[in-house]
């Protein structure tokens, strides 16, 4: 055994987060969040936290971004 339970465990822990988050991005697709592009980062943002939300979701959890400002760097005269 070369790498001892370790590396069992994280390759677990390392499915367990790629199913966490394939559970998140098929909420966000039943939620019809995929259907247009986003058309600001409020709605690039509930998608990120949806995704990130995973099998919370269909626990009650309803994330959304509301409103975000990013900080535009304005040219120097």
């Amino acid at each position: 055994m070369r790498g001892g339970p370790a590396v069992g465990i994280g390759g677990i822990v390392a499915v367990l987060v790629i199913v966490w988050l394939i559970i998140g991005a098929v909420a966000a697709g039943q939620r019809h969040y995929y259907d247009s592009a986003p058309t600001n980062c409020a709605s690039s943002g509930t998608i990120a936290v949806t995704i990130i939300a995973g099998p919370l979701n269909y626990m009650g959890v309803n994330p959304k971004v509301a409103d975000c400002h990013v900080n535009v760097p304005q040219p120097s005269p």
